[in-house]
């Protein structure tokens, strides 16, 4: 029997992606990668250990950035006491556009029961497909072979529209350049971002939003962090680990694990117990970014909860000077 994680728990975790924000806003349009990342996820985890739990950090960095160690997997968090639980956190998702000063960059982080969130063997890569709850009932195992245009025809049956008024949140990568020539080839209009998996997830699930579905191959950690959101939110990911070299796929049969498994939001979350948090750095989906005025630095929070399916907006002022003196 899992235990029984505290309500609040969220209000918590949310205080760690604010950390992270501040931290990272301090980047934007500085054209560093790797040190945003390691000042942000050094912050997040510092709050992390303040909280009372007994955590677990399932899926850390290692084989996507290797110079940044702060985050490792199996790492653990928390005071050590309260409830057993894994965690999944991306301090920095969007790094390229941070260092840019791009929009659509959030830190993220998501709690669960122990053993609850799916522990994937030593890979990076998955291929996903996201929906909202509106189309989460008409997609099937097959999408993920299907040719896009029959997934996307699915969607535009559930959604009421024609394929060619759907929005597709897709990567921009070198590896779905097939994927979206064949997207455009239906007259879907296709979203590229050069990165940000969880922006994607929100953008497709949230409400009002003007993105359909997600497309494409991501990292694992965004991919679990994805389905606690949008599991919280009533949609679903498709899911199956997608190695990008026979190295990789070689690491991944010697676990003696089927690349070809087909993953759906409840396998990969198998618990109603997940609270999702997310802080805006730049411009975004959750509103403005952090900003900084003389004294005092605000911000822009997403809490979900996923056993009652609430869904709460934080707007926070920070005091810069209290809240250094206060997390040194």
């Amino acid at each position: 029997m899992e235990a029984k994680l505290p309500r609040n728990l969220g209000m918590e975790l949310v205080r760690a992606t604010e950390a992270a924000t501040m931290m990272a806003g301090q980047w934007i349009g500085r054209g560093e990668v790797l040190g945003a990342g390691e000042a942000s996820a050094k912050a997040m985890v510092d709050v992390l250990e303040t909280i009372r739990f007994d955590g677990r950090i399932v899926f850390g960095e290692e084989g996507r950035h290797s110079q940044d160690l702060v985050v490792v997997s199996g790492q653990s968090v928390g005071s050590g006491d309260g409830p057993a639980v894994d965690l999944v956190i991306d301090p920095v998702d969007g790094r390229t556009q941070l260092a840019r000063g791009f929009p659509g960059v959030v830190s993220a982080a998501a709690v669960a029961p122990r053993g609850a969130i799916w522990n994937p063997p030593r890979a990076v890569y998955m291929d996903k497909i996201i929906v909202n709850e509106t189309a989460a009932p008409y997609l099937v195992s097959e999408c993920l072979d299907a040719p896009p245009a029959w997934t996307l025809s699915l969607v535009a049956r559930a959604k009421e529209k024609k394929v060619s008024n759907l929005s597709v949140f897709v990567l921009d990568r070198p590896r779905h350049a097939d994927l979206v020539a064949e997207i455009r080839a239906t007259g879907a209009h296709v979203i590229l971002r050069p990165d940000g998996d969880i922006v994607g997830a929100l953008m497709t699930c949230m409400p009002d939003s003007d993105v359909d579905i997600l497309m494409g191959i991501g990292g694992i950690p965004e991919g679990l962090l994805a389905a606690c959101a949008v599991k919280s939110l009533g949609g679903t990911i498709l899911g199956r680990l997608a190695p990008q070299n026979k190295q990789e796929k070689d690491t991944i049969l010697d676990t003696g694990f089927d690349p070809k498994t087909i993953f759906w939001a409840d396998d990969l979350v198998k618990s109603e117990q997940v609270f999702f948090s997310a802080t805006g750095i730049t411009d975004g989906p959750l509103g403005r970014g952090v900003v900084y005025h003389d004294k005092k630095a605000d911000t822009n929070s997403l809490i979900l909860r996923c056993e009652t399916r609430t869904r709460r907006t934080i707007h926070a002022e920070h005091l810069v000077d209290k809240w250094i003196e206060f997390n040194a």
